[in-house]
């Protein structure tokens, strides 16, 4: 008997869902816009409802993330069972919502959703120069690394091939790893920000790195090696990690994974790598100016995305909770503890321990940007973009702490020597004072 009421009791309501669906339907003239942040537009729509009780009848307007786009409503004229209206949709912040109209009748309320909007930021002149700008470092910097490549010093350390091997196996496999569980883990509602964190994470190391190892007293060599081996490694495995893992956060956000972009960004890498590597070996003396200018260069490049990225993306910071800080930080500083480990398992000298940990943790953030705004539309390009730039503005805080703490060590120890040598020098001066008095006694 129950099992007969309730088998009745859901009969009654597949019925009654389609006799509403059967009663009303909505039709807009566009089932999907884009708005710019502030702009408002006005969508025409009518209604038909199919049913002779057309008493106490009226409309709502619903977004489902007000936060992202509003909407408001008015019904413009009536002929009979068949509304005419207008919906103005006013774009707030980047992302996607969704458009309901509601049918309230005796307190009963249906809702079909008419509309997809999606928000996007209006992008001019200084987002193109913002684009460009980073390519065009990004390919100096390319260059760059050709001519700074030490095929001889390459060669010496991969006759002990452990400390490069640690340093690829971190950026290559442990790397984007991390940022896929990451991403999953602070973002499982937003396959946007999960990419970006995905990008960050598959980027190779920069120039930077070498510039923090010397400053942290680590094996420059070992560092350039690494740094040279990541580049051109980055070349298949950025595409291998996208194409594989990175598909499924591209399925799960339904965007197109931009298999062309991507191609043709690591392609388009090579030609500045040779064309540094024919400097080396064709002009000599422009290869050493540009292998003096490298970490200078490298250190600019880094402050030019941090300052440019957030002057031109200013409302990125309204996107900056506890989870993109955390994100921010948890990418580097975790890669940073992960390749000390790693090197101090395989018994690495100190100096090999600081540059495979810096190696690691280091990613290039501007390859990172330059490649999400190259491959993705507004306003995907613009949401992912928080990641990478929040890694880059977090990257740099431990290995400042620690330089700041070497040089007040290395301050204490110099002044300590100081006085070390002062106080042995007045012992001597004590000890050569009796031999003195008696000759003058004398």
């Amino acid at each position: 008997m129950i099992i007969l009421i309730t088998w009745f009791f859901f009969l009654h309501r597949i019925l009654a869902e389609q006799s509403i669906v059967e009663e009303w339907s909505v039709n807009v003239k566009n089932s999907s816009i884009s708005v710019t942040m502030e702009e408002t537009k006005t969508i025409p729509f009518y209604v038909i409802v199919n049913s002779k009780n057309l008493d106490n009848l009226s409309f709502n307007y619903v977004s489902t993330s007000p936060e992202i786009a509003t909407v408001t409503g008015v019904i413009t004229s009536k002929n009979n069972n068949y509304w005419n209206g207008t919906i103005n949709v006013t774009g707030i912040f980047l992302g996607t919502a969704k458009i309901k109209l509601q049918l309230v009748r005796n307190n009963n309320t249906e809702e079909k959703e008419v509309l997809s909007v999606t928000v996007m930021r209006y992008q001019g002149a200084i987002d193109k120069i913002f684009t460009a700008s980073v390519g065009i470092l990004v390919s100096i910097l390319y260059i760059n690394f050709g001519c700074a490549m030490d095929w001889d010093a390459c060669k010496k350390t991969l006759r002990k091939p452990v400390g490069p091997a640690i340093g690829c196996f971190c950026q290559f496999f442990f790397m984007p790893l991390l940022s896929y569980g990451i991403g999953y883990c602070l973002f499982s509602d937003q396959p946007e920000l999960q990419i970006g964190m995905f990008f960050t994470g598959i980027s190779p190391s920069g120039g930077a790195s070498n510039v923090w190892t010397v400053m942290l007293d680590g094996n420059l060599n070992l560092s350039v090696t690494m740094t040279t081996l990541c580049t051109i490694l980055a070349f298949g495995f950025m595409p291998f990690w996208l194409f594989t893992l990175g598909k499924h956060i591209f399925d799960r956000g339904e965007l197109r994974v931009p298999y062309d972009h991507v191609a043709m960004f690591a392609v388009g890498l090579i030609f500045p790598l040779l064309i540094g590597f024919c400097i080396q070996k064709k002009l000599p003396k422009v290869c050493k100016f540009m292998i003096k200018i490298i970490k200078p260069l490298s250190a600019i490049f880094i402050i030019f995305i941090v300052i440019f990225a957030i002057f031109t993306h200013l409302y990125l910071f309204q996107l900056f909770s506890w989870r993109i800080i955390v994100a921010g930080m948890g990418l580097p500083w975790l890669g940073f503890i992960f390749g000390m480990l790693v090197a101090l398992i395989f018994k690495q000298s100190r100096q090999d321990i600081i540059a495979i940990a810096i190696e690691t943790g280091i990613q290039n953030t501007g390859v990172a940007i330059f490649l999400l705004r190259l491959s993705l539309k507004s306003p995907a390009d613009d949401l992912t973009t928080v990641l990478p730039v929040s890694s880059a503005i977090m990257t740099p805080i431990p290995l400042t702490i620690l330089y700041l703490l070497k040089v007040i060590f290395n301050c204490r120890r110099k002044h300590q020597k100081v006085n070390n040598t002062s106080e042995s020098f007045e012992n001597s001066e004590i000890h050569a004072e009796p031999p003195t008095s008696v000759v003058q006694s004398n």
